[in-house]
């Protein structure tokens, strides 16, 4: 009890500090981060990989309305929790090398959001889900609207709108849900335990849906995200790729599926649908795209739109594929984002045409690179194999067409990223890049330690399989026998 509140809080009293720490902010910020990296480490060590929820806390917060302060870990969420805690330091990191105006209230709010996002991951309670929802836009608004780039304010407002009308679907779902409970209280085993008819659990699965696939986002919600991965600072859109958009992809493991299983078989194959057409429109659009930092962001359409797809196949392959997935995808798009902005910080640009030839000046830059980009394109023996392996396993259980459309993706991102690779890294040095310098410092450090953890968990992912497989099975267990009282 004590450690996870200590989990989710450590963050919150770093953001306090932070924005009182004036000059000091980068290294009280960086202090505070790897602090929670290492009691989410703690908390891992301590874990018993089983289907248990462990670490439970259940306060009284608003009694007469059956609100408590009620959240807990299992395998599913200590994935996303320790991505979070790895993520964020490694994001602040990535920013030593800028000079940011006022970083005392910018290294507060990456912490303060860091709160929100674990207090997503780990609610067992509805209201308490919500609440970490929201409280995670909150500071990415201002990141991105105060230190991002040209037309923010149009291009965040357009996000902001986005993510605030896919919560109201979902906040009038949970309403719905606390309205239907018995009990009156928002206890995540209580949605669970709802006898809804087909009827109703079809509109719910709508409101949550909408809420997820905006956050995601997958096609057709998915068109805030180009525009806004490009104006955002680069550590905003490390914080939005790596870290935020699993929130919807944890929402539909951990709420859709569980509360409204009539509903994802009703309207599971139109979730497919989309995900598998966001796959091939996202991957033809990076096609065409002449700013790489676009290109990239077209790329995390394509793969999310995979992980969606496995998750809606239904089936363990897909389930496990997810996860997997999720924390490689994070690893990699942080990794990707890096790159080019140690880039765009040399040479003040990320056109493709423009670059070419920076392998002969930064070797140590072009090789980790390389190898970041071949996580992404899910070379065997990088992290980003074993989950598309699994997920198009998933998905060809669910249907060998579906499999084909979905294993695109691949495909596509082999050719588009490693022609990308080819003409910014290789060929002959221009009047841009023939000054460009390598990476040094924290550069280093960070490019290094993501390089490691592609191979590491590439070579040997039963670590987090292992996490993860008896959550995902009782998980599936849980659902399926739902489904049957349903029917």
């Amino acid at each position: 009890m004590e450690q996870l509140l200590l989990l989710i809080f450590l963050p919150l009293a770093g953001a306090i500090i932070t924005a009182l720490a004036g000059k000091s902010a980068k290294i009280v910020s960086t202090v505070f981060a790897v602090a929670s990296l290492v009691l989410a480490l703690v908390v891992a060590c301590n874990f018993i990989p089983d289907a248990s929820t462990q670490f439970e806390v259940n306060l009284p917060w608003i009694a007469d309305l059956g609100i408590n302060f009620h959240a807990g870990i299992d395998g599913i969420s200590l994935l996303v929790v320790l991505l979070t805690n790895l993520l964020v330091p490694i994001i602040i990191l990535t920013s030593y090398n800028h000079e940011y105006k006022n970083p005392a209230a910018f290294y507060a709010l990456i912490l303060f959001m860091q709160t929100g996002l674990l207090l997503v991951f780990t609610a067992l309670d509805a209201f308490l889900f919500y609440i970490g929802w929201e409280a995670a836009l909150i500071p990415i608004y201002f990141i991105c609207a105060i230190w991002g780039g040209k037309d923010r304010i149009r291009i965040n407002m357009k996000f902001f709108v986005y993510t605030i009308a896919g919560s109201l679907f979902m906040l009038m779902g949970i309403i719905y849900l606390y309205l239907q409970n018995p009990a009156h209280n928002f206890n995540i085993q209580a949605f669970y335990t709802l006898n809804l008819d087909s009827a109703q659990q079809g509109w719910i699965f709508w409101a949550f849906f909408i809420a997820f696939a905006i956050k995601m986002p997958i096609f057709p919600f998915h068109t805030w995200q180009p525009d806004t991965y490009t104006a955002a600072p680069t550590q905003g859109t490390m914080l939005l790729s790596g870290i935020m958009l699993k929130m919807g992809i944890y929402g539909v493991i951990r709420w859709l599926l569980p509360v409204v299983p009539a509903g994802v078989h009703d309207w599971g194959q139109v979730a497919i649908i989309l995900s598998i057409i966001g796959i091939v429109y996202a991957s033809l659009i990076a096609f065409t795209q002449k700013d790489a930092k676009r290109l990239v962001a077209y790329s995390s359409i394509a793969h999310v739109g995979l992980i969606s797809a496995g998750i809606f196949a239904f089936n363990q392959q897909g389930m496990q594929g997810a996860m997997v997935q999720m924390l490689s995808h994070g690893i990699n798009v942080v990794g990707l984002f890096f790159v080019l902005d140690i880039i765009f910080s040399r040479v003040k640009t990320n056109k493709i045409e423009e670059l070419g030839g920076i392998a002969k000046v930064a070797p140590q830059l072009a090789l980790t690179f390389l190898i970041i980009v071949l996580g992404t394109v899910a070379l065997p023996g990088t992290n980003g194999f074993i989950g598309e392996f699994l997920l198009l396993m998933g998905v060809y259980n669910y249907g060998i067409w579906a499999a084909a459309l979905a294993g695109l993706t691949i495909i596509f991102g082999a050719v588009y990223m490693l022609r990308m690779y080819q003409n910014v890294m290789l060929g002959e040095t221009n009047s841009l890049t023939i000054t460009f310098t390598d990476i040094k410092g924290t550069e280093k450090l960070v490019l290094y330690t993501i390089c490691a953890l592609i191979i590491v968990l590439g070579v040997y992912p039963k670590p987090v399989l292992h996490l993860t497989e008896a959550s995902v099975q009782h998980l599936l267990e849980q659902v399926n026998q739902k489904l049957n009282t349903v029917n």
